[in-house]
C-alpha cells in the first residue's frame, strides 16, 4: 500500500505541473475537502474555482520526502517559480478506493538562495 500511495503522489504532482486539471479531478475523490490557511473544507468544485491556476509559474516541484502511513501521508516539497522565488510546503493527504479525499496544506516559509527568508511579523 505504501507504494502505491507514493505513486499516486507523485502522479499528482506530476499532473499539477503540467496543468492537468483533468487527471487532477481524476485523482480527487467526489467527496474530496481541500484546506489550507486560507480555505477550510472546500468541496471538489469550490477547490477548482478557487484554487486552480494554471501552473506556468513553476519551474518545479522538489519532493524532498514523502511519508506513508495507511490511507494517509504527508508529503514536504519545495516549489520554484521560473522566476527565482521558491517556498516549501507540507500537505496532509488522506486517500480513501485509491483518490484523494482530503488534503490539507501547510505553508511554509520562502526560500532564497539556499535559506528560509525571515517571516513578517
Amino acid at each position: 500500500m505504501p507504494d502505491d500511495v507514493e505513486h499516486l503522489l507523485r502522479n499528482l504532482f506530476a499532473a499539477y505541473l503540467a496543468n492537468d486539471r483533468q487527471q487532477v479531478s481524476d485523482a480527487l475523490a467526489d467527496d474530496f475537502r481541500f484546506t489550507s490557511p486560507f480555505d477550510d473544507g472546500l468541496d471538489k468544485a469550490t477547490y477548482f474555482e478557487r484554487c486552480w491556476r494554471d501552473t506556468g509559474w513553476i519551474a518545479r516541484h522538489d519532493i524532498e520526502r514523502i511519508f506513508v502511513r495507511g490511507d494517509e501521508a504527508f508529503v514536504t516539497y519545495r516549489c520554484l517559480a521560473r522566476d527565482g522565488r521558491s517556498f516549501r510546503n507540507t500537505e496532509f493527504f488522506t486517500f480513501e478506493r485509491g483518490k484523494v479525499r482530503r488534503i490539507e496544506v501547510y505553508f511554509g516559509a520562502t526560500f532564497q538562495g539556499g535559506r528560509f527568508m525571515p517571516q513578517p511579523r
